[in-house]
This record gives C-alpha cells, sequence and structure tokens, in this order.
C-alpha cells in the first residue's frame, strides 16, 4: 500500500521512519514544511494539499495534536473526506474524543472509506523504535487489513471494537498514567527530602510491586533534570480533560482523574504545556 501521513511532530516523525524502514512508500504532509525536512531526506515524498494525500494514497495516517485539529484535517474546506476515494483506508491515531471519532467513521462510510481510530501509547521512544501500543476501532476486517502497516509501528496492537473504542480505551491509558505520575514524582521528591539517592532507590522499586513504563521510563529523566518532550504536558492535559468529560457522560466520578489533571493544569499555567509529562516534578519543587 502507499500511505499518506499526516503530522510529524514529536511521534509522527518516529512513527513515519518506521514506516519508511519496513520499505512503505510514504508521501507526508504537515503544516510548517520544515519540519518534514528530515524525513524528506530519509525517503519520504512531499504533498502539499491534504487532496494531494487522497489522490493517490491506499492509506492515510494521521496524528496530530487536538480534537480541533483532527475536526480540521477531516471535515474542513480541504479537509480529507472532501477528497477521499472509495476505498481508501484512513486511520486517525490521534487521541482524540469517542465521539469524533464516530463521526468520521460515518462520513467516511458515506463517501466508501474505511475509516479506523487508532491511538498510540508508547511516547517517543516508542515511536522511534516501533515499539508503540496501538488500540483500534472500527471494523474488524478493515483493521486486519492494514495490520501491516500498523505493525510497522507498534509491537502491542489489540482490536477493542466497533468505531470508537480505540479512544476510549486510550483514556484508560491516560487515566492510569495521570495518578501514576503523580506517585512516581511522589516518590522521587520523598526520596530526596529523606537524603537517599534516588537513582538507588530506583534500583529497588522499579522492578518490584511498585514498577511501571513511567516508573523506569521516566523516573530516570527526571532524576536527571531531563524535561524535554516525549509527550507534551499541553496534550496530557488535553486528554484527561477529555476523559472527564466522558467519565461525567457516563455518570463516573474519578477524583484522582481530577486531582492530576488540576496539577498538570497548573504547570501549562507556570509555563511547561511545552515540557514533557514528567515535568510534574516541578510541583513538589
Amino acid at each position: 500500500m502507499k500511505i499518506g501521513f499526516v503530522g510529524v511532530g514529536v511521534m509522527g516523525n518516529g512513527m513515519v521512519n518506521r514506516l519508511l524502514a519496513a520499505g512503505y512508500d510514504v508521501k507526508i504532509h504537515t503544516r510548517t514544511k520544515t519540519k518534514a525536512n528530515p524525513l524528506l531526506e530519509a525517503g519520504a515524498k512531499w504533498a502539499d494539499s491534504l487532496n494531494q494525500l487522497t489522490d493517490d494514497r491506499d492509506a492515510v495516517i494521521t496524528i496530530v495534536g487536538y480534537p480541533d485539529d483532527v475536526e480540521e484535517v477531516y471535515f474542513g474546506d480541504t479537509g480529507l473526506l472532501t477528497s477521499v476515494k472509495p476505498g481508501t483506508y484512513l486511520i486517525d491515531m490521534t487521541t482524540s474524543t469517542p465521539t469524533l471519532a464516530k463521526r468520521i467513521a460515518d462520513a467516511g462510510s458515506e463517501k466508501g472509506a474505511f475509516v479506523l481510530d487508532a491511538p498510540v501509547s508508547g511516547g517517543d521512544i516508542g515511536a522511534r523504535e516501533g515499539k508503540l501500543s496501538i488500540m483500534v476501532g472500527g471494523d474488524k476486517d478493515k483493521f486486519d487489513a492494514v495490520k501491516p502497516i500498523i505493525e510497522a509501528m507498534g509491537t502491542n496492537l489489540v482490536y477493542q471494537g466497533e468505531s470508537g473504542a480505540g479512544q476510549h480505551t486510550k483514556m484508560c491509558n491516560q487515566i492510569a498514567i495521570a495518578s501514576n505520575m503523580l506517585g512516581v514524582a511522589e516518590a522521587i521528591a520523598y526520596a530526596e527530602h529523606a537524603g537517599l539517592s534516588p537513582e538507588r532507590v530506583l534500583e529497588s522499586i522499579t522492578t518490584g510491586a511498585a514498577g511501571s513504563w513511567s516508573l523506569s521510563q521516566l523516573a530516570p529523566r527526571i532524576i536527571k533534570g531531563d524535561f524535554e518532550p516525549g509527550f507534551y504536558i499541553k496534550h496530557f492535559v488535553k486528554d484527561l480533560k477529555i476523559a472527564i468529560e466522558e467519565a461525567e457522560r457516563m455518570g463516573l466520578e474519578l477524583p484522582g482523574l481530577k486531582l492530576s489533571k488540576g496539577i498538570y493544569s497548573q504547570l501549562i499555567d507556570l509555563g511547561y504545556g511545552d515540557k514533557g509529562t514528567q515535568a510534574v516534578q516541578m510541583h513538589y519543587r
């Protein structure tokens, strides 16, 4: 299949590189072409518009910032759905709302396109190494048809159910991470105040019952003072807001989630929105 790809930020860059390494013909589009230059040098092709992606691509993957961006990419005046051809696969890997995922699927179906919502987890490291966890919603046979493409970007691919199910699963992922990140930051703060070596503490607790991806991958960055983004705080707060709204719609109260969103929102106010989620440590410093 020939692949179109929209969005080459922290995540998209690594994902396109994995597709190129797997031998796929990839054409990319992003709002700022200069960001795409390293990928163009690596062999990707350039599309001046979204319409150029639907013109000759079998599948188009999107991973942008916010639900508003997803809306624009699909439903805008020059969006994918204005020119998509029947039989094209549209795979949105942005973390967005389940409601929007269903709306895209319905609109795509009217055009004869096949739509999947397939948000990812694993951060910049997972994207670069092709080890993302990918959760997929949509028709099962359509997932099976594009599974080789998705396998080029991830190692844990799970079909979750109908359209929107992938996004609901990603909300579960973000809810679990939210409180866990507070626990990681508080553990490091406690170690520092107790006069312990945080590095040595990690040697003891990372492989025990406290072990988690956040503890093993992000705690070392915290200790080094490395707050550069594997996943932006501003995008994380967007996700937590979606999760809270969906939970409230279902009549579910999630106090830990609300606490985490409150703390991360404060960090945005303090100017840390473009830092990685591990910068939550600054709340305790």
